[in-house]
């Protein structure tokens, strides 16, 4: 017997999977119905222990962890699983799939995390979003009990950002036969191995920096900054900040995802606030903003788009900054841009991974602005 006790000493049963052994952490929830090894492997969960509401994971196993060419993985986000645990209502032993070489169960005991089965995660779920994500442990034993929760440090305390960001500058070149005379900075705050991907696919030297690179000083040869995704609080990142003040000051073409567009704000003098419990997942509606006889209106153009944030950033924006996107179920800002635009982030995930690629055109967006003469630079 395995229990997952939370925070107010809500228990629930459930059977052992993965690693034998017990976990705390902020547990929350994911509304995807596939994806599961992406997910895992998103630094962004770093800290959380993961809910899946889809009632069964597992079935198509898990992918091999090669690298590319670049040397990072070939299929996954990063090359660890950054969550502290995993909930599933029942989990797959059996798995089927031409790509698959793991069952979940054995990857994550490989990893070293464990998971908890058998329980009513739509019961779960229905108590984060009433009573706002919570603390939790997953505990092993038939004779684990409430007592056993004790203190649990909030992960959102820590600096997250610099556990998963790192530690030295990387320099990925694109292959010979669409490389583009554009090469970027791109902070990694926690950020997903498709990002890269999608920058190197469309012949982008990329220059991957940690968390608290000094801008001014770099000697590297740049046209644009990049702010990935991440975990955690964003005020945590100061450094972050920063330097992507410094780099609107200096008029350099800055574009943000996820942690991204919350450290944009913060740097131009906006606000973030924590999220209920968060979007989490692959079917999150965003509509875009467009400027309409001098007024910003609501335009026609709604995205399906895939999400994995608990903070969020506030409505209020200085002059010259308006959203550019906002989530079409509760109105929270998903995207901001300077009316230059030269300047501008998302919250959602245009690289997707796992989940729809509707937002997939904003890379192209950046390198238009990057490379303004050679037009919209499109993907391989």
């Amino acid at each position: 017997m395995t229990k997952l006790i939370l925070s107010d000493g809500t228990t629930f049963e459930g059977e052992a999977f993965g690693a034998k052994t017990d976990t705390d952490g902020e547990v929350v929830f994911n509304t995807g119905m596939a994806g599961y090894p992406e997910s895992l492997t998103d630094p962004s969960y770093r800290g959380q222990i993961l809910t899946f509401t889809y009632p069964l994971i597992g079935n198509y196993g898990v992918p091999s962890e090669e690298k590319n060419q670049w040397g990072f993985s070939e299929n996954l986000e990063s090359e660890n699983i950054h969550v502290r645990g995993v909930i599933v209502s029942q989990v797959s032993e059996d798995y089927s799939h031409h790509t698959a070489v793991s069952s979940l169960q054995r990857w994550m005991e490989h990893h070293g995390i464990p998971g908890i089965t058998g329980i009513d995660t739509r019961a779960l779920t229905k108590k984060l979003r009433e009573h706002g994500v919570m603390l939790g442990r997953i505990v092993q034993g038939s004779g684990a009990g409430s007592q056993e929760l004790g203190e649990i440090a909030d992960p959102n305390e820590l600096n997250l950002v610099a556990e998963v960001s790192c530690k030295e500058p990387i320099t990925y070149e694109p292959t010979t036969d669409n490389r583009q005379p554009i090469a970027i900075i791109c902070y990694d705050c926690g950020i997903k191995n498709n990002i890269i991907r999608s920058f190197l696919n469309r012949g982008v030297t990329v220059h991957r920096v940690p968390w608290d690179y000094d801008l001014p000083s770099s000697t590297l040869e740049y046209d644009g900054v990049f702010i990935s995704n991440g975990p955690g609080d964003p005020k945590k990142c100061d450094k972050t900040i920063e330097n992507i003040k410094w780099s609107i000051d200096q008029n350099i073409p800055t574009f943000g995802i996820c942690l991204g567009n919350q450290l944009l704000a913060l740097a131009i003098g906006g606000d973030t606030y924590k999220l209920k419990y968060g979007h989490r997942g692959c079917n999150q509606p965003c509509e875009e903003w467009i400027e309409d006889s001098g007024k910003w209106i609501k335009g026609n153009k709604c995205i399906i788009t895939s999400q994995n944030h608990g903070f969020a950033v506030s409505e209020k924006l200085p002059d010259g900054w308006v959203p550019w996107f906002t989530n079409a179920n509760d109105q929270t800002v998903e995207g901001i841009r300077h009316s230059s635009g030269k300047f501008f982030s998302v919250q959602f995930h245009p690289e997707a991974t796992p989940g729809p690629e509707d937002a997939d055109y904003l890379f192209d967006t950046f390198l238009k602005v990057l490379e303004p003469e050679k037009g919209l630079v499109e993907a391989v």
